[in-house]
């Protein structure tokens, strides 16, 4: 399976993460700040990778239903306050379905832009309440970053990106075992949920030293 990343031909020295994410996930935006601190102490290269977490036909969350309001006051808000990451809990009702948003995101790869691309998607739907399923939002985020307008409504259409999609999300399910996300894969180990910057650092640092210093005998 390729995942081409321009990137990675540039970066063969640097350790790679894979960070599964979904655009709809809150502690998917919350999990960034600790992936910045990773990227600038280490000598590392993130690459952001897709997880729908309700993927046609699923049916996707209601923010007037009570599961939504409940999670957001009991663990999301409190998270964010002390990450100090300004974020509401999205109108749009029922949640957008992110399938589009990745299609654009792997132009967005193409071209070096994926970190600025997802900050701007979050931003989008936690900061701006704007519905990032819409065709016209995910190419004004794009745009607003640098990809080109007819490009990315180009690859929303893309039938062949969408196949890659579905290869992807089966790659995050049946591959890595991906079942919620943020899921942070270093060194073939699944780091799940949002950890603090140090712990992340500490889980890299022990995991990259393992692979470095393999143990005798094996």
């Amino acid at each position: 399976m390729d995942f081409a990343d321009p990137t990675r031909k540039r970066d063969q020295l640097k350790t790679h993460v894979d960070v599964f994410i979904d655009y709809v996930c809150p502690y998917c935006y919350l999990v960034e700040s600790s992936l910045d601190e990773l990227k600038r102490d280490r000598d590392v290269h993130v690459t952001i990778r897709p997880f729908e977490l309700r993927p046609a036909p699923v049916p996707t969350l209601r923010p007037e239903d009570e599961y939504l309001p409940r999670v957001w006051n009991q663990s999301v808000y409190p998270l964010a306050r002390r990450l100090g990451i300004p974020m509401t809990l999205p109108s749009v009702s029922p949640q957008p379905r992110t399938e589009k948003a990745f299609l654009a995101l792997q132009l967005a790869r193409e071209q070096g832009k994926a970190d600025e691309y997802s900050e701007a998607m979050f931003t989008a739907f936690f900061q701006d309440d704007r519905d990032i399923g819409a065709d016209d939002v995910i190419v004004d985020v794009a745009t607003s970053i640098g990809l080109d307008a007819n490009d990315v409504q180009a690859a929303l259409n893309d039938e062949a990106r969408r196949q890659q999609h579905r290869l992807d999300q089966d790659f995050a399910v049946n591959t890595v075992g991906i079942t919620s996300v943020p899921g942070i894969l270093i060194n073939g180990h699944l780091l799940p949920g949002v950890p603090s910057a140090a712990r992340l650092k500490k889980t890299f640092d022990e995991l990259t030293a393992q692979r470095s210093f393999p143990r005798a005998g094996s």
